[in-house]
């Protein structure tokens, strides 16, 4: 009777444990797996930190091609607060925003868009 008890616990156990154990690799991989990587070049329009319990750094910045065309608004997320306060610096000026896009990330604890912004230049002071 107790080799079966026990025997039982191991199996409930291991229907508890996997299912963690495999959405926590998912997540990981999500997190460090690149589906691509680019730069943008605009002006930062909107840059803040958001969220209730997981805050992160949520900006927006608008491309502007040629003038007189349709400015595109290009979303992004930052993680490390260095290059935060290099985005908040740039406020105003244009910049070159080199991101990581990261497919499949299940939360929007991490960040609200997929593009995850590495460096950022100036390119005009």
């Amino acid at each position: 009777m107790l080799a079966n008890l026990k025997s039982r616990f191991k199996y409930a156990l291991w229907l508890f444990i996997l299912p963690i154990a495999l959405f926590s690799l998912y997540t990981w991989a999500s997190l460090h797996w690149v589906y691509s990587s680019g730069e943008r070049a605009g002006y930062v329009q909107k840059f803040s930190l958001k969220g209730y319990v997981c805050k992160t750094w949520e900006g927006e910045i608008v491309l502007v091609s040629m003038p007189g065309t349709q400015a595109e608004k290009f979303t992004f997320t930052v993680k490390d607060e260095t290059v935060a306060k290099k985005v908040n610096d740039s406020l105003g000026t244009r910049v070159k925003l080199v991101y990581e896009e990261h497919k499949g990330i299940p939360s929007s604890c991490f960040g609200e868009t997929a593009y995850f912004v590495q460096d950022v230049r100036f390119l005009e002071k």
